[in-house]
């Protein structure tokens, strides 16, 4: 029986002792979860950097996104105010033109009757005054009627508003009355740029008939240009005049352009958006193009906190981690990984704030994602 007993004594030792290593076997496993260790050799080849936390700034925004644009008046849309054949275009799109240069020039037979019925009108009106005038004196005297009077007074004043009329038309053919009424009639006329600018559509080519309502070429002057940006209507009353835009042009370029909230729109469209404008900052040392695509972030506030770069930041599932220095000796680094409260963050840091664990810590900047996967 004694036997029994301690055989069944020893059975329960050697049971305790296997469960008291399996606990210290999962204790330094833990362990081991938690710290890595590498030599002086992987953090030079790696090119690990150690670092701190340092204050960088966050800022709160509004993405949006919308267009390089110019001013209306910046903008013309040269059409003429008859209709014609385009006998003469000289301008491809591209060309610099200067204000009142030659765009267009259009031919059609109205131009001649528009140009006679003045000629004619022209001729008339000299004798349609002076028997107007005649008429007045013989009436004042009362020599003829007042039936006859009035006569030559309405058939003077209606000649004198066509010709009146007839006159301005020719004004907005670009034809001079004067020449007109000495006999000089073309079956053309000129279309002059209204602006300087660039040509950047053309509408027609020599042949083509154009109807008065049809634009002939577009020109866009670009000494000043601006952002047209769409904000939703649930974040517009973030929007003040004066904020800081930051903005790009994706299929151009990724670096990162300045603007300011100079105009915001008070109305909102059937997209449900208002339209925001903004003025770029060094425009004229930028070489936008009217029509490109951008996309903008509208700082609506801005706050400063301390912060690790992202590529310090390992993450893990939901769970955010940076790895600290434990100890430096004999060659080795040791690095603990250390759990990370997170707040805002920017293109390059993301806000800490748990700072209370890296106060007068050393922390791998630099090598960390790199460092984790070596040791998964």
């Amino acid at each position: 029986m004694k036997r029994i007993y301690i055989l069944l004594f020893s059975l329960v030792l050697i049971s305790c002792g296997k469960s008291e290593k399996n606990a210290e076997t999962a204790k330094k496993q833990v362990a081991n979860d938690n710290s890595i260790t590498i030599t002086q050799s992987q953090f030079g080849s790696e090119k690990m950097e150690l670092g701190t936390l340092t204050e960088q700034s966050f800022n709160k925004t509004v993405k949006t996104n919308g267009m390089i644009d110019v001013p209306p008046q910046n903008r013309a849309n040269v059409s003429a105010f008859l209709s014609g054949y385009v006998k003469r275009t000289p301008l491809l799109v591209g060309d610099k033109v200067k204000k009142g240069q030659l765009v267009v020039t259009l031919e059609n037979t109205e131009f001649i009757e528009i140009q006679q019925q003045f000629l004619e009108i022209s001729e008339q009106l000299n004798y349609l005054k002076s028997e107007f005038e005649r008429q007045q004196t013989l009436y004042n005297e009362k020599i003829t009627s007042q039936k006859n009077f009035l006569k030559a007074e309405s058939t003077y004043k209606t000649s004198l508003a066509s010709y009146n009329g007839l006159q301005k038309q020719l004004q907005m053919m670009n034809m001079n009355p004067t020449s007109v009424a000495q006999g000089n009639i073309s079956s053309t006329i000129n279309i002059y740029a209204p602006i300087d600018g660039y040509v950047t559509k053309v509408y027609a080519s020599n042949g083509a008939y154009i109807s008065s309502s049809n634009p002939i070429v577009e020109i866009i002057n670009t000494d000043h240009i601006h952002l047209e940006l769409s904000v939703f209507e649930k974040d517009i009353l973030k929007i003040k005049k004066g904020q800081q835009i930051n903005f790009k042009v994706p299929e151009a370029s990724n670096k990162v352009f300045k603007a300011e909230v100079h105009l915001v729109g008070t109305s909102i469209d059937t997209s449900r958006t208002i339209t925001v404008h903004g003025h770029i900052e060094n425009e004229e040392t930028i070489n936008f193009v009217t029509g490109m695509f951008v996309e903008a972030e509208i700082i609506i506030d801005a706050k400063k906190g301390q912060a690790l770069p992202k590529d310090a930041v390992l993450e893990i599932g939901n769970n955010y981690f940076a790895l600290i220095l434990n100890n430096q000796k004999d060659g080795n680094y040791t690095f603990n990984k250390v759990k990370l409260d997170v707040g805002e963050n920017n293109e390059s840091y993301l806000e800490i704030l748990n700072t209370e664990d890296f106060e007068n810590k050393k922390i791998l900047t630099k090598g960390s994602f790199m460092l984790h996967l070596e040791n998964e």
